[in-house]
């Protein structure tokens, strides 16, 4: 029923059955980056992952080497305890799929109340 639909989007939940796309999902992620509670939750949640980020991110490349080293983003919920779900990254490759991996046992800083569960998108890119 597209009434609910909308209306989730407009809140911007996720459904739990994975429904919205992950273009939708990203642009969920950045509006709740930019609400009022964005940025205190960006520094907490860099505070606590920037590092193990980092490695896992080495790691992934140096484990599915020669490493297709294509820029990726990554989006998941997080739910009122700091636990990942609906991970999916675009475009897929090995490195992004062990990312995502990774991020599937992490547990992150618990997210500002609304929305719920809180969207995040990260992007992954090598500089040369």
């Amino acid at each position: 029923m597209p009434i609910p639909l909308a209306f989730a989007l407009l809140l911007g939940a996720t459904p739990a059955n994975g429904a919205i796309d992950f273009e939708t999902r990203v642009h969920q992620a950045k509006m709740a980056e930019a609400a009022a509670t964005g940025p205190a939750y960006q520094k907490a949640l860099w505070g606590k992952i920037g590092n193990p980020t980092t490695d896992a991110y080495k790691g992934c490349l140096a484990s599915n080497a020669p490493a297709d080293k294509s820029p990726f983003t990554l989006v998941l919920d997080v739910d009122a305890h700091g636990k990942p779900q609906h991970i999916a990254v675009q475009p897929a490759s090995k490195v992004a799929t062990c990312m995502a991996g990774q991020f599937a046992g992490w547990t992150l800083p618990p997210p500002p109340v609304s929305p719920s569960p809180y969207p995040l998108e990260i992007d992954f890119s090598v500089a040369p």
